[in-house]
């Protein structure tokens, strides 16, 4: 069977590739270049004028045509230099819910002392694009949005970095495959039962809230009987009204999710849906909380880390890849 050389397969986009380790440095070998539309328009215009020259004996003609042509090649040849020599490395990703936007951050560097005017950076089946400018002999952290469709481990797959400069006629572009990827977490459910009147959700240890002095919880009017301490002066002193600090403080561990409370009813999905939700509410609220799934388990606690590590759990829930994020 015919075999496709791997230079054929990255300029014609056959398959994935492989991906690559940083930095990614543009060398001439990999920057290809191709007409546009406009440029095949040009040349065409290009080739009428120089048939009129030839047939009636133009010499200005000539001239004209060779000076239009000279001025193509000199355009291509800068999209070319436009692109040569540039370094990507990789950065931060930003995690995102399903139906949202992924974010990767590429540090492309300029080691020249010119600017790189008019680059575009293409995401992967181009589902996302960034156009910038690169200043001379600096470095810049550039974002790449991707959609997030569905939960789980999200690679940044191919990626095009291209430019048309100056005159677009040209469009010269190179292909690579960074090594990074960013999880998705499930979409949390819209409307929730409340965590406090289902199963799924019991406190640890019998624990319930009540007013006390732990975490700040809400703002209520001032009453005569409040304590001095509890006054929101900030408050007091931007609008001049009186407000009263409500504190919330668990007498037990906080709330426990179960994966095994659920009713038979939900799906996988529905599940994990609804965990997402409450684990935001219960993070919204200060709460402490653990969470129980399939074969892991994580113990009371709040906090970012805390929430990122149980919502990182339902991302890759019942995924093959969920142990390099371990």
């Amino acid at each position: 069977m015919f075999a496709v050389p791997a230079r054929l397969r990255a300029v014609f986009r056959f398959g994935p590739g492989k991906p690559e380790a940083a930095p990614v440095r543009l060398r001439q070998g990999r920057i290809y270049i191709m007409p546009t539309l406009p440029g095949l328009a040009f040349a065409g215009v290009l080739f009428i004028m120089l048939a009129a020259s030839v047939n009636y004996s133009i010499s200005l003609g000539y001239a004209f045509t060779f000076l239009l042509g000279g001025s193509g090649v000199a355009s291509a040849l800068c999209a070319f230099r436009n692109l040569l020599r540039i370094s990507i490395r990789y950065g931060k990703t930003e995690s995102a819910f399903s139906g949202g936007n992924v974010v990767f951050h590429l540090l492309i560097d300029n080691p020249d002392p010119r600017r790189r005017p008019a680059l575009r950076l293409i995401g992967s089946d181009k589902r996302g694009e960034t156009c910038f400018d690169l200043p001379p002999g600096a470095y810049s952290e550039i974002l790449l949005a991707l959609p997030a469709e569905r939960r789980g481990v999200l690679p940044i797959g191919r990626t095009v970095i291209e430019t048309r400069w100056p005159l677009g006629l040209a469009r010269a572009w190179s292909v690579f495959v960074p090594e990074m990827e960013a999880l998705v977490f499930p979409k949390p459910e819209a409307d929730p039962p409340a965590p406090e009147s289902f199963p799924g959700s019991r406190p640890v240890d019998g624990g319930n809230l009540r007013t006390g002095s732990e975490d700040f919880a809400s703002l209520r009017a001032y009453q005569d009987t409040d304590s001095p301490r509890h006054l929101a002066w900030k408050v007091y002193a931007r609008s001049g009204e009186m407000m009263t600090k409500e504190f919330s403080a668990s007498t037990g561990d906080g709330l426990f999710f179960d994966w095994n409370d659920f009713s038979a009813g939900l799906s996988e999905e529905e599940r994990l849906s609804r965990l997402a939700a409450w684990l935001l509410r219960a993070d919204q609220a200060r709460n402490r909380y653990a969470l129980r799934l399939p074969g892991r388990e994580f113990p009371s606690a709040r906090g970012e880390a805390h929430l990122r590590r149980c919502l990182g759990a339902l991302a890759l829930h019942g995924t093959e890849r969920g142990k390099r994020w371990e």
